[in-house]
């Protein structure tokens, strides 16, 4: 978006005093506080590594508000927090530490400028709704939801954030690498001419986050610790990670696709309760509204010492031109994303986190990805449900679909049953 203009002190007071209005600080951009305080919920790896990262992008933030389900969880987020180069900005006393499933609440309540959402996915449009109710900035990690009802949910809440100019920063990191910003801007200009094919890879490895469960462990306790292997929670591969790929897509095309063709299963992935009921490959066919195409792959594999699976992370258009891996015409080409930089603030998970503070700050341009990650993450739920359903699965299909996988309840020793491996013919779409 482009950089708005901002009125000085003196000139906001006057126009104020002239029209007998009263805006609060935090809703103006620019009028931040010299320290921004940050509340994490969700305090896992990415969550952890996502402090970890805002603190080094900028030495006046500071994190005063941690929430999490798991107490250990917590406690393995602040010994790692307090182990690394940013320790001293790690404030978080005995009273701002919460745990439960109300715990985003407590965090939200807690006097943060930022609120840094990184739960699994199926609880995003809660407690995103939650913090833009609260005017709170907000750190977004990727997907945005899980399923339709909740990614709507979510874009409700977008809107808003944009009305109130609230900064959103999603963790599609990709938008913040360099090499990528300006890759895609000069393919938008006519680099390598009209574009006619995208293609999309995350072809991987499993994401498996328990190899057992703990006799102690309710259902709801079992999912959450195994999130990625349940639908409702994770999104399969395609949403959770995939995303990632399709979202440089849509980011190019400046556009969703208006309808899919899906297939995939699960070859490899045995039918127990660690495996869940995801998927293990997807394969899809886009349409965007001008007739452009992309093909889309994921899959996760596993890695033994006598078999090494192909990999390939990557994007690539085809225009009539020349062709683009999205990220061949800008500075930094050749630096994998997932990398480690030897400049710091060069890394597009530090960078992302380093523009979410000057766009509240003022001193960078305003951000606000919210509605954008949200399209791609129905764009990638768009897909799920044709190759779980076997059908051609529309936008509108999709923006009207009934489908909410959220639990009603929340306990630890909630029972849940989880739903079989869905089968095409035999699945419904809703």
């Amino acid at each position: 978006m482009d950089k708005p203009e901002h009125p000085s002190r003196r000139a906001f007071a006057a126009g104020a005093a002239t029209t007998f209005m009263i805006i609060r600080p935090e809703l103006v951009r620019g009028f931040a506080p010299a320290k921004l305080k940050a509340g994490l919920v969700g305090c896992g790896g990415r969550g952890t590594q996502a402090i970890i990262d805002l603190l080094t992008g900028d030495k006046n933030v500071e994190v005063t508000a941690m929430g999490d389900i798991f107490e250990d969880k917590m406690e393995n987020s602040i010994k790692r927090i307090k182990n690394s180069a940013v320790a001293d900005r790690l404030t978080v006393t005995p009273d701002k530490r919460f745990i439960g499933f109300d715990a985003y609440k407590k965090v939200i309540a807690s006097d943060v400028d930022i609120v840094m959402l990184c739960t699994p996915p199926g609880y995003r449009p809660e407690h995103f709704e939650a913090a833009i109710n609260a005017k709170k900035h907000v750190f977004c990690e990727k997907p945005f939801g899980t399923d339709p009802v909740g990614v709507r949910r979510f874009m409700a809440a977008a809107k808003k954030s944009e009305q109130m100019k609230l900064t959103v920063v999603s963790g599609a990191q990709r938008r913040f690498a360099e090499d990528y910003q300006e890759t895609i801007k000069k393919i938008q200009n006519g680099a390598i001419g009209d574009i006619r094919a995208l293609y999309a890879y995350w072809v991987g490895t499993p994401v498996v986050q328990q190899k057992a469960r703990d006799p102690k462990w309710g259902d709801m306790t079992w999912q959450h610790r195994a999130w990625y292997s349940h639908v409702w929670i994770c999104g399969d591969q395609v949403v959770e990670q995939h995303l990632h790929n399709i979202d440089v897509c849509n980011w190019l095309m400046n556009d969703h696709p208006e309808k899919v063709v899906a297939s995939g299963g699960a070859i490899w992935r045995p039918r127990t309760e660690i495996y869940g009921n995801i998927y293990d490959h997807v394969s899809a066919d886009f349409v965007y509204k001008n007739g452009v195409r992309m093909s889309s792959y994921c899959r996760q594999f596993p890695r033994t010492e006598s078999y090494q699976p192909y990999q390939n992370v990557s994007e690539l258009a085809v225009g009539t031109k020349g062709r683009s891996n999205c990220h061949d015409l800008g500075r930094g080409t050749g630096q994998d994303v997932r990398t480690k930089f030897k400049d710091p603030l060069q890394n597009p998970y530090v960078r992302e986190h380093m523009a979410l503070v000057a766009s509240i700050r003022g001193t960078g341009p305003y951000i606000n990805h919210a509605m954008a990650v949200a399209e791609s993450t129905m764009t990638c739920i768009m897909a799920r449900e044709s190759a779980y359903s076997g059908l051609e699965i529309t936008w509108d299909m999709i923006m009207n679909s009934k489908q909410d996988l959220q639990p009603k309840a929340f306990d630890y020793d909630l029972k849940m049953e989880v739903p079989p491996l869905p089968v095409p013919g035999e699945y419904k779409f809703v």
